[in-house]
Protein backbone atom coordinates (compact mmCIF):
# COMPACT_ATOMS: atom_id res chain seq x y z
CA UNK A 1 0.00 0.00 0.00
CA UNK A 2 1.21 3.49 -0.84
CA UNK A 3 2.35 5.29 2.35
CA UNK A 4 0.07 8.25 3.10
CA UNK A 5 3.04 10.47 3.91
CA UNK A 6 4.74 9.82 0.56
CA UNK A 7 4.58 12.99 -1.54
CA UNK A 8 6.77 11.86 -4.42
CA UNK A 9 5.49 9.48 -7.07
CA UNK A 10 7.61 6.33 -7.34
CA UNK A 11 8.38 4.95 -10.80
CA UNK A 12 10.35 1.89 -11.85
CA UNK A 13 13.07 2.50 -14.41
CA UNK A 14 13.01 -0.63 -16.55
CA UNK A 15 11.96 -2.35 -19.73
CA UNK A 16 10.73 -5.68 -18.37
CA UNK A 17 7.14 -6.29 -17.22
CA UNK A 18 8.42 -9.05 -14.94
CA UNK A 19 10.26 -6.44 -12.90
CA UNK A 20 7.11 -4.33 -12.79
CA UNK A 21 5.17 -7.26 -11.35
CA UNK A 22 7.84 -7.95 -8.72
CA UNK A 23 8.21 -4.34 -7.55
CA UNK A 24 4.45 -3.83 -7.36
CA UNK A 25 4.26 -6.89 -5.12
CA UNK A 26 7.17 -5.77 -2.93
CA UNK A 27 6.05 -2.14 -2.48
CA UNK A 28 2.33 -2.74 -2.69
CA UNK A 29 2.05 0.06 -5.27
CA UNK A 30 3.82 1.65 -8.23
CA UNK A 31 2.94 5.04 -9.67
CA UNK A 32 4.47 4.55 -13.09
CA UNK A 33 7.43 3.39 -15.13
CA UNK A 34 10.10 4.91 -17.35
CA UNK A 35 11.53 3.06 -20.33
CA UNK A 36 14.21 3.86 -22.88
CA UNK A 37 15.97 2.11 -25.79
CA UNK A 38 18.78 0.80 -23.59
CA UNK A 39 16.33 -0.74 -21.13
CA UNK A 40 14.36 -2.33 -23.97
CA UNK A 41 17.61 -3.80 -25.34
CA UNK A 42 18.10 -5.46 -21.92
CA UNK A 43 14.63 -7.03 -21.92
CA UNK A 44 15.10 -10.80 -21.48
CA UNK A 45 13.16 -11.62 -24.67
CA UNK A 46 15.21 -9.16 -26.73
CA UNK A 47 18.45 -10.50 -25.29
CA UNK A 48 17.42 -14.08 -25.98
CA UNK A 49 16.63 -13.24 -29.59
CA UNK A 50 19.99 -11.54 -30.08
CA UNK A 51 21.82 -14.47 -28.46
CA UNK A 52 20.22 -16.74 -31.05
CA UNK A 53 21.67 -14.47 -33.71
CA UNK A 54 18.39 -12.91 -34.74
CA UNK A 55 18.00 -9.15 -35.00
CA UNK A 56 14.74 -7.24 -35.46
CA UNK A 57 13.43 -5.37 -38.45
CA UNK A 58 12.43 -1.77 -37.81
CA UNK A 59 8.75 -2.77 -37.69
CA UNK A 60 9.47 -5.71 -35.40
CA UNK A 61 11.40 -3.64 -32.84
CA UNK A 62 8.65 -1.02 -32.63
CA UNK A 63 6.07 -3.80 -32.32
CA UNK A 64 8.19 -5.40 -29.60
CA UNK A 65 8.51 -2.09 -27.72
CA UNK A 66 4.76 -1.55 -28.00
CA UNK A 67 4.12 -5.03 -26.64
CA UNK A 68 6.41 -4.46 -23.64
CA UNK A 69 4.68 -1.15 -22.89
CA UNK A 70 1.23 -2.74 -23.10
CA UNK A 71 2.32 -5.55 -20.76
CA UNK A 72 3.52 -2.96 -18.24
CA UNK A 73 0.33 -0.95 -18.61
CA UNK A 74 -1.79 -4.00 -17.79
CA UNK A 75 0.08 -4.31 -14.48
CA UNK A 76 -0.16 -0.61 -13.55
CA UNK A 77 -3.13 0.75 -15.57
CA UNK A 78 -3.36 3.78 -13.27
CA UNK A 79 0.29 4.68 -13.80
CA UNK A 80 2.15 6.94 -16.20
CA UNK A 81 4.49 5.08 -18.57
CA UNK A 82 7.25 6.96 -20.39
CA UNK A 83 8.09 5.76 -23.92
CA UNK A 84 11.17 7.16 -25.65
CA UNK A 85 11.42 8.19 -29.29
CA UNK A 86 14.47 7.26 -31.32
CA UNK A 87 16.74 10.30 -31.32
CA UNK A 88 20.39 10.39 -32.26
CA UNK A 89 22.14 13.79 -32.40
CA UNK A 90 21.05 14.30 -36.02
CA UNK A 91 17.35 13.39 -35.61
CA UNK A 92 15.11 16.32 -36.48
CA UNK A 93 12.07 17.51 -34.56
CA UNK A 94 9.52 16.43 -37.16
CA UNK A 95 10.75 12.83 -37.02
CA UNK A 96 10.61 12.84 -33.22
CA UNK A 97 7.08 14.22 -33.37
CA UNK A 98 5.92 11.57 -35.83
CA UNK A 99 7.25 8.80 -33.58
CA UNK A 100 5.91 10.52 -30.50
CA UNK A 101 2.39 10.78 -31.88
CA UNK A 102 2.41 7.06 -32.66
CA UNK A 103 3.82 6.08 -29.25
CA UNK A 104 1.31 8.31 -27.48
CA UNK A 105 -1.47 6.18 -28.99
CA UNK A 106 -0.07 2.90 -27.66
CA UNK A 107 -1.65 3.14 -24.20
CA UNK A 108 -3.99 5.58 -22.40
CA UNK A 109 -1.35 7.02 -20.05
CA UNK A 110 1.71 7.35 -22.26
CA UNK A 111 4.31 10.03 -21.61
CA UNK A 112 6.50 10.53 -24.69
CA UNK A 113 10.20 10.95 -23.93
CA UNK A 114 12.08 13.56 -25.95
CA UNK A 115 15.70 14.63 -25.47
CA UNK A 116 16.48 18.03 -23.94
CA UNK A 117 18.21 19.20 -27.10
CA UNK A 118 17.36 21.92 -29.62
CA UNK A 119 15.39 19.53 -31.85
CA UNK A 120 13.84 17.82 -28.84
CA UNK A 121 12.61 21.15 -27.49
CA UNK A 122 11.21 22.12 -30.88
CA UNK A 123 9.30 18.85 -30.87
CA UNK A 124 8.16 19.44 -27.29
CA UNK A 125 6.81 22.90 -28.08
CA UNK A 126 4.54 21.45 -30.76
CA UNK A 127 3.72 18.26 -28.85
CA UNK A 128 2.13 20.08 -25.92
CA UNK A 129 0.05 22.17 -28.33
CA UNK A 130 -1.31 18.90 -29.70
CA UNK A 131 -2.13 17.64 -26.21
CA UNK A 132 0.63 15.04 -25.94
CA UNK A 133 2.09 14.28 -22.53
CA UNK A 134 5.88 14.45 -22.62
CA UNK A 135 8.94 13.66 -20.53
CA UNK A 136 12.02 15.72 -21.39
CA UNK A 137 14.91 13.37 -20.78
CA UNK A 138 18.71 13.68 -20.65
CA UNK A 139 18.56 16.96 -18.74
CA UNK A 140 21.74 17.93 -16.91
CA UNK A 141 21.47 21.62 -16.03
CA UNK A 142 19.24 24.37 -14.71
CA UNK A 143 19.41 26.12 -18.08
CA UNK A 144 18.05 23.05 -19.82
CA UNK A 145 15.24 22.78 -17.27
CA UNK A 146 14.44 26.48 -17.77
CA UNK A 147 14.21 25.87 -21.53
CA UNK A 148 11.83 22.93 -20.92
CA UNK A 149 9.65 25.22 -18.80
CA UNK A 150 9.63 27.94 -21.47
CA UNK A 151 9.07 25.61 -24.44
CA UNK A 152 6.04 24.00 -22.78
CA UNK A 153 4.50 27.13 -21.29
CA UNK A 154 0.73 26.78 -21.19
CA UNK A 155 0.77 23.01 -20.68
CA UNK A 156 -1.53 21.43 -18.14
CA UNK A 157 -0.36 20.00 -14.82
CA UNK A 158 0.89 16.46 -15.40
CA UNK A 159 1.47 17.03 -19.10
CA UNK A 160 5.21 17.71 -18.82
CA UNK A 161 8.02 16.03 -16.88
CA UNK A 162 11.69 16.99 -16.90
CA UNK A 163 14.17 14.23 -16.08
CA UNK A 164 17.54 15.40 -14.72
CA UNK A 165 20.05 12.51 -14.83
CA UNK A 166 21.91 12.70 -11.53
CA UNK A 167 24.03 9.54 -11.73
CA UNK A 168 25.81 10.63 -14.89
CA UNK A 169 26.79 13.93 -13.28
CA UNK A 170 28.11 12.02 -10.27
CA UNK A 171 30.16 9.87 -12.62
CA UNK A 172 32.23 12.86 -13.62
CA UNK A 173 32.68 14.26 -10.13
CA UNK A 174 29.73 16.67 -9.91
CA UNK A 175 27.02 16.42 -7.25
CA UNK A 176 24.05 15.50 -9.40
CA UNK A 177 21.53 15.95 -6.59
CA UNK A 178 22.36 19.66 -6.59
CA UNK A 179 20.70 19.93 -10.01
CA UNK A 180 17.50 18.42 -8.60
CA UNK A 181 17.53 20.84 -5.67
CA UNK A 182 18.23 23.82 -7.93
CA UNK A 183 15.51 22.98 -10.48
CA UNK A 184 12.92 22.48 -7.73
CA UNK A 185 13.90 25.86 -6.24
CA UNK A 186 13.86 27.58 -9.65
CA UNK A 187 10.46 26.12 -10.56
CA UNK A 188 8.92 27.55 -7.38
CA UNK A 189 8.99 30.89 -9.23
CA UNK A 190 6.86 29.42 -12.00
CA UNK A 191 3.34 28.10 -12.47
CA UNK A 192 4.07 24.45 -11.62
CA UNK A 193 3.27 23.02 -15.05
CA UNK A 194 6.54 21.01 -15.23
CA UNK A 195 7.09 18.15 -12.78
CA UNK A 196 10.63 17.22 -11.73
CA UNK A 197 11.44 13.54 -12.25
CA UNK A 198 14.67 12.47 -10.54
CA UNK A 199 16.35 10.00 -12.93
CA UNK A 200 19.58 7.99 -13.19
CA UNK A 201 19.24 7.01 -9.53
CA UNK A 202 22.22 4.86 -8.60
CA UNK A 203 21.92 4.24 -4.87
CA UNK A 204 19.71 4.52 -1.79
CA UNK A 205 21.13 7.92 -0.89
CA UNK A 206 19.97 9.32 -4.23
CA UNK A 207 16.48 8.00 -3.50
CA UNK A 208 16.40 9.30 0.07
CA UNK A 209 17.74 12.71 -0.90
CA UNK A 210 15.16 13.02 -3.69
CA UNK A 211 12.43 12.15 -1.19
CA UNK A 212 13.66 14.82 1.23
CA UNK A 213 13.87 17.44 -1.52
CA UNK A 214 10.28 16.68 -2.50
CA UNK A 215 10.97 15.66 -6.10
CA UNK A 216 7.60 15.27 -7.83
CA UNK A 217 8.63 11.88 -9.21
CA UNK A 218 11.54 9.52 -8.59
CA UNK A 219 12.37 6.73 -11.01
CA UNK A 220 14.76 4.04 -9.83
CA UNK A 221 15.94 0.67 -11.13
CA UNK A 222 14.68 -2.66 -9.89
CA UNK A 223 17.53 -3.35 -7.43
CA UNK A 224 17.14 -0.04 -5.61
CA UNK A 225 13.34 -0.16 -5.31
CA UNK A 226 13.61 -3.76 -4.15
CA UNK A 227 16.11 -2.73 -1.45
CA UNK A 228 13.94 0.22 -0.41
CA UNK A 229 10.90 -2.04 -0.14
CA UNK A 230 12.71 -4.75 1.80
CA UNK A 231 13.90 -2.08 4.27
CA UNK A 232 10.29 -1.06 4.89
CA UNK A 233 10.29 1.97 2.55
CA UNK A 234 12.23 4.27 4.90
CA UNK A 235 11.84 8.05 4.71
CA UNK A 236 14.59 10.54 5.49
CA UNK A 237 13.96 12.32 8.80
CA UNK A 238 15.02 15.81 9.83
CA UNK A 239 18.49 14.61 10.76
CA UNK A 240 19.18 13.18 7.30
CA UNK A 241 21.86 14.96 5.27
CA UNK A 242 23.17 14.04 1.86
CA UNK A 243 26.98 14.22 1.90
CA UNK A 244 28.52 12.24 -0.96
CA UNK A 245 32.29 11.96 -0.83
CA UNK A 246 34.45 13.42 -3.55
CA UNK A 247 31.78 15.28 -5.52
CA UNK A 248 31.97 18.99 -6.34
CA UNK A 249 29.00 21.23 -5.54
CA UNK A 250 27.06 22.65 -8.49
CA UNK A 251 26.21 26.32 -7.82
CA UNK A 252 22.66 27.64 -8.03
CA UNK A 253 21.93 30.18 -10.78
CA UNK A 254 19.28 32.87 -10.81
CA UNK A 255 17.46 32.26 -14.10
CA UNK A 256 14.53 34.18 -15.58
CA UNK A 257 11.83 31.71 -16.60
CA UNK A 258 9.96 34.22 -18.75
CA UNK A 259 12.32 34.14 -21.75
CA UNK A 260 11.86 32.27 -25.02
CA UNK A 261 13.36 28.78 -24.74
CA UNK A 262 15.81 29.51 -27.57
CA UNK A 263 17.52 32.15 -25.41
CA UNK A 264 18.81 29.63 -22.86
CA UNK A 265 22.16 27.88 -23.10
CA UNK A 266 20.99 24.28 -23.47
CA UNK A 267 24.20 22.75 -24.83
CA UNK A 268 25.49 19.89 -22.70
CA UNK A 269 27.92 17.18 -23.71
CA UNK A 270 26.18 14.58 -21.55
CA UNK A 271 22.94 15.10 -23.47
CA UNK A 272 24.75 14.37 -26.73
CA UNK A 273 26.50 11.35 -25.23
CA UNK A 274 23.22 10.05 -23.86
CA UNK A 275 21.52 10.35 -27.25
CA UNK A 276 24.44 8.53 -28.84
CA UNK A 277 24.26 5.72 -26.27
CA UNK A 278 20.49 5.24 -26.48
CA UNK A 279 20.48 5.28 -30.30
CA UNK A 280 23.40 2.83 -30.47
CA UNK A 281 21.66 0.37 -28.15
CA UNK A 282 18.50 0.69 -30.26
CA UNK A 283 20.36 0.24 -33.55
CA UNK A 284 22.20 -2.80 -32.20
CA UNK A 285 18.81 -4.54 -32.10
CA UNK A 286 17.98 -3.81 -35.73
CA UNK A 287 19.22 -5.59 -38.83
CA UNK A 288 19.21 -2.31 -40.77
CA UNK A 289 19.84 0.48 -38.22
CA UNK A 290 17.84 3.68 -38.48
CA UNK A 291 21.03 5.74 -38.40
CA UNK A 292 22.30 3.99 -41.54
CA UNK A 293 19.44 5.25 -43.67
Amino acid sequence: MRPQSLRSKIFLDGGDAGETRDITAILGFLDGQTTNPTLISKNPQAKERLERGGKFTEKEIFDFYRGVVKDIYELIPQGSISIEVYADPSTEADKMLAMGRDMFSWIPKAQVKLPTSKEGLKAAEQAVKEGLRINMTLCFSQEQAAAVYAATRGAKKGQVYVSPFIGRLDDRGEKGMDVIAHIIKMYRKGDGHVEVLTASVRNMDHLLCALKLGSDIITAPYAILKEWGRQGMPFPDNSYTYKPAGLEDIPYKEIDLSKNWREYDIAHDLTVKGMEKFSKDWNDLIAQPLAAR
